[in-house]
């Protein structure tokens, strides 16, 4: 096609309301082209009736309707991008792309070889703040070294928030006469080699956050926002949800702070990824038993609250964050079982799943992260569950067979795996790492 155009090529943005890159490509003179890849580095790891693959395609679907309303449409392509991309340098006379930035290394490594393709046919590739209130080097100490503790880098954010908020970025859209204009076909799940998931991504509800700190720890009171996949997606805006908090509770600010500071280590220390953000730890010897870990996925460790989270994750893709921390925590220290593992089966099954709040939160739960939690807190799971689901209305919603013969005796007993975990955890301090 001769016309000169704009591509703004969505990602974790899936939204046309306050869009950065989408506003961005507007301001200019010329028709703008939505742009969305099913990226096969990402997808053929994953299965074809993945939720989340669902979840972002029904996403696409409400886009290419409210686009369809002006003749216009959002062009959907299954494959390796940068062939993508060389492709389309020869359907289209492309004038800029636009993008909103990714900060995970797999999408960094693959838009740095876009850009790279680009800039090559003299097209600029611009990448833009959106899915985060502060970026990794916007937040840091008066050293210009990154915060690797929270309540620090929370003060300093809310400090920097407060003293200049960030604007909402006024949705430009719709502007009819400034969308590339042309119906492409939309394909069917089937068509891209997926199909759809039993499970689904539930609509997000703020109502609750007004009194967030009192329920948010009792898994049975079910009072959660399920905000966590909208954002990890971008179908909402972060700086209407920032706003909302400010203006509403400072403890559901928090968590929201909670992503940007493990984003910004994740950024700030790549290794994390694969290794202990503390490198003391490196010598832990886990015992990784393949039956133990096992039965942990499976939820039948004979402890009901550990039991119950696992069994929701696996049937739902989602967990109450409290039981992710009780179950994580037991498979670290009462199985002894690498935090590695855990944060893998995590990824595959959380429908919120984000690498960088994934990664530090299984490293604070194994002790092995930036302001973790010592090595030598181990949670008792009955004395979790009596505390915090007393009556055991959350674990029989999930532990349907907990009365039942059937249902197994604890994998392991509280106090031994504690001393154990101890004594593994202290062995492992006392030889000098490596690196």
């Amino acid at each position: 096609m001769s016309v000169k155009l704009n591509i703004v090529w969505l990602r974790r943005d899936l939204r046309l309301e306050d869009n950065t890159a989408l506003n961005m490509a507007l301001t200019s003179e010329l028709p703008v082209l939505p742009l969305f890849i099913f990226d096969e580095g990402i997808t053929d790891e994953l299965k074809a009736d993945d939720p989340r693959i669902t979840f972002i395609y029904n996403r696409l679907t409400a886009i290419d309707i409210e686009l369809s309303k002006s003749g216009s449409s959002v062009r959907i392509i299954k494959g390796d991008p940068l062939g993508i991309w060389k492709k389309l340098l020869t359907e289209f006379s492309i004038n800029t792309v636009y993008i909103n930035k990714d900060y995970e290394p797999y999408a960094k490594e693959r838009d740095s070889r876009v850009k790279e393709l680009l800039e090559k046919q003299g097209i600029p590739l611009l990448a833009l703040k959106d899915q985060v209130i502060f970026e990794e080097k916007e937040i840091m100490k008066a050293d210009n070294s990154p915060y690797t503790v929270f309540t620090a880098y929370k003060n300093m954010w809310v400090k920097k928030y407060v003293g200049r908020p960030s604007p909402l970025i006024p949705s430009v859209y719709p502007v009819a006469e400034k969308m590339f204009k042309f119906s492409f076909p939309f394909p069917s799940l089937k068509d891209l080699g997926f199909r759809e998931s039993g499970k689904a991504v539930r609509n997000y509800d703020l109502s609750m956050i007004g009194s967030y700190e009192k329920h948010r720890d009792i898994p049975a009171a079910d009072m959660t926002s399920y905000l966590s996949p909208h954002l990890r997606f971008g179908t909402v805006s972060i700086r209407t949800i920032v706003k909302t908090a400010y203006e509403t509770n400072i403890h559901f600010l928090n968590e929201l702070i909670w992503r940007e500071f493990f984003m910004q280590i994740l950024n700030n220390f790549p290794n994390v990824v694969t290794e202990n953000f503390r490198s003391k730890y490196d010598n832990i010897e886990w015992r990784n038993n393949e039956a133990d870990f096992e039965k942990w996925c499976m939820g039948e460790t004979g402890y009901p609250i550990v039991d119950a989270g696992m069994r929701q994750l696996n049937e739902t893709g989602y967990m109450h964050n409290r039981v992710r921390m009780i179950t994580a925590g037991f498979l670290c220290k009462h199985l002894l079982i690498d935090w590695r593992r855990g944060e893998a089966y995590f990824a595959e099954k959380l429908l919120d799943y984000e690498l960088s709040s994934n990664n530090g939160n299984w490293q604070w739960a194994a002790g092995t992260g930036c302001d973790a939690a010592p090595y030598f807190r181990i949670f008792s799971p009955d004395a979790q569950e009596k505390r915090f689901d007393p009556k055991r209305e959350y674990i029989r919603r999930w532990v349907r067979d907990l009365d039942k013969p059937s249902y197994p005796k604890p994998i392991v007993e509280h106090e031994f795996a504690r001393k154990r975990a101890l004594e593994v955890y202290k062995a492992g301090i006392k030889i000098k790492p490596a690196r």
